[in-house]
C-alpha cells in the first residue's frame, strides 16, 4: 500500500480515505464532462459547418437522453442479490442496444438521402463514439451501489 500512495503524490492515510474517493470521483466528473462537451463539439460541428449548414442530424440527441432510460429502470426494479440474469435486465440492454444502433444509423439514412453531406455524417458518428463512450464511462464508474452512486440523484 506504501507504493501506490507515494506515486500518486498523496499521503498514506489518504489512500483509502474518503478524502481521495472525492478527489479521485471529481477528476474522474470533470473527465466525463470533457468528453460529452468534445462529443456535442463534433455533432455541432457536423451540423454548423458552413459547408454542411444542416441541422437535421440534431435529432440524434433524442437518442443520448433515451439511452440510458431502460438500463435505469431496470436497475431500480431488480434485486442485484442473484448472479443468474434476470429479463428484465436483458429487455433494457436490448433495448438500450437499439437505441445506440439507431443513433448511429439516423445520419448514415441522411446521408444516403442526401438531407446532409458524408463529411457531416461522419462528423455526427464521431460525435455519437464519444458521446456513448462518455455515457458508457458514467454508468461504469458511478454504477455500484458504494458512496457515490449515480442512484443518490
Amino acid at each position: 500500500m506504501r507504493g501506490p500512495a507515494l506515486r500518486r503524490g498523496l499521503p498514506m492515510e489518504a489512500e483509502g480515505s474518503k478524502h481521495y474517493a472525492r478527489v479521485c470521483t471529481g477528476r474522474t466528473l470533470i473527465s466525463l464532462s470533457f468528453g460529452g462537451a468534445v462529443g456535442l463539439m463534433f455533432l455541432m460541428l457536423g451540423c454548423a459547418l458552413p459547408q454542411y449548414n444542416q441541422y437535421w442530424p440534431l435529432f440524434v440527441l433524442f437518442f443520448y437522453i433515451l439511452s440510458p432510460i431502460p438500463y435505469c429502470i431496470a436497475r431500480r426494479l431488480v434485486d442485484d442479490t442473484d448472479a443468474t440474469s434476470n429479463a428484465c435486465k436483458e429487455l433494457a440492454i436490448f433495448l438500450t442496444t437499439g437505441i445506440v444502433v439507431s443513433a448511429f444509423g439516423l445520419p448514415i439514412v441522411f446521408a444516403r438521402a442526401e438531407l446532409i453531406y458524408w463529411g457531416a455524417c461522419a462528423l455526427v458518428l464521431t460525435g455519437n463514439t464519444v458521446i456513448f463512450a462518455t455515457i458508457l464511462g458514467f454508468f461504469l464508474v458511478f454504477g455500484s451501489n458504494d458512496d457515490f452512486s449515480w442512484q443518490q440523484w
